[in-house]
């Protein structure tokens, strides 16, 4: 048994993603995934830069954050019968040649989510001292998550504190879990866009309101 690429829905958030988002998206469309973008209300024109892509196309009248685009694009999959949902940084920074591993490992250890983390053994990146220390704050990267786990992980963080808030919810539910190295790859653009000391301090403040208030 096996999952095949085209049971597999990749979910992509994005804002302002006009000069990466096509080759971020073929590459994924390349491999035979389906593929959900999530159009946080951006005010450039990434929607014409995936014109005449085969793929879904869902946009936020509002700008709600990258949770909220997440929580979106697994409803819209789910109402299409997708099984397992990954998700996807629209910057190019993730690798899909990763989610191969990601479906042996969740088949193999029967787990319900895997994380994708760039901080376990066996993972490829080229971040600096620096930022390793301001994401780890929000330590997982990406996810693979079978259809049964998602009817269980409403997110309702918008922002950047969602991921956090997907392992409180894996461990409320009782959910199995396991990990997978991940391999990232930074270039300037996605520097200049990437995570702040202060973002990762507002991720903190966020996950300490969520726990305080849930």
């Amino acid at each position: 048994m096996s999952i095949t690429n085209n049971e597999i829905f990749v979910i992509i958030p994005c804002y302002n993603e006009a000069t990466v988002v096509r080759n971020t998206v073929t590459e994924i469309l390349d491999q035979g995934y389906n593929v959900v973008v999530v159009d946080d209300c951006s005010r450039d024109n990434s929607k014409r830069q995936l014109d005449g892509l085969p793929l879904y196309y869902l946009r936020h009248r509002t700008n709600m954050g990258q949770g909220a685009a997440l929580q979106t694009g697994i409803e819209f999959a789910r109402r299409k019968g997708a099984q397992y949902f990954v998700t996807f940084d629209a910057d190019g920074q993730h690798d899909c040649k990763d989610i191969p591993g990601m479906a042996e490992v969740m088949l193999k250890n029967k787990a319900d989510i895997v994380f994708g983390s760039r901080f376990l053994p066996g993972s490829q990146t080229n971040i600096s001292g620096a930022r390793s220390f301001v994401l780890n704050v929000a330590r997982y990267v990406n996810y693979l998550v079978s259809g049964i786990a998602a009817g269980f992980l409403k997110i309702t963080e918008n922002k950047m504190a969602h991921a956090t808030e997907i392992q409180m919810l894996v461990a409320k539910n009782k959910l199995t879990y396991s990990e997978f190295p991940n391999n990232i790859q930074y270039n300037e653009y996605t520097k200049r866009k990437g995570l702040r000391n202060i973002d990762g301090l507002k991720i903190v403040f966020e996950i300490l309101l969520f726990k305080i208030f849930r």
